[in-house]
């Protein structure tokens, strides 16, 4: 697989992440507590999908470097969310667990990105 095509499957990888997330917080209860964690956990996965977009588009490498930090902060952000629906049992571990696999894959891929992008520079 050569670099456009692993961008592009990373493209399409992110933005269906999101997708999950959305329809994840469409069936969240309408407890308070769940809208908060829920708002924050969509804030977060969409955030991974919209940066990486926007690293794809960097006009030089300090600012992919820049937007690729931000995508493994929010992929981290949303592994904590993901935690937090868990352990105060808002949803069922079950339930949860393929995304929180899947945003565990996203974050170690994107922290191998920018690891590797550093010593580019």
């Amino acid at each position: 697989m050569n670099d456009f095509e692993f961008r592009e499957v990373l493209k399409t990888r992110t933005k269906v992440f999101s997708l999950r997330v959305i329809k994840l917080f469409q069936v969240l209860p309408k407890a308070t507590e769940s809208q908060i964690i829920g708002k924050q956990l969509l804030r977060s996965a969409t955030s991974v999908a919209a940066n990486y977009r926007a690293a794809c588009r960097a006009r030089s490498q300090q600012e992919f470097y820049s937007k690729i930090s931000i995508v493994t902060e929010e992929a981290d952000e949303s592994l904590f969310w993901l935690e937090l629906l868990s352990e105060s049992e808002i949803m069922k571990k079950e339930v949860l667990n393929d995304l929180y696999l899947e945003t565990e894959e996203i974050l170690k891929i994107m922290a191998t990105i920018r690891k590797n992008s550093k010593k580019i520079n």
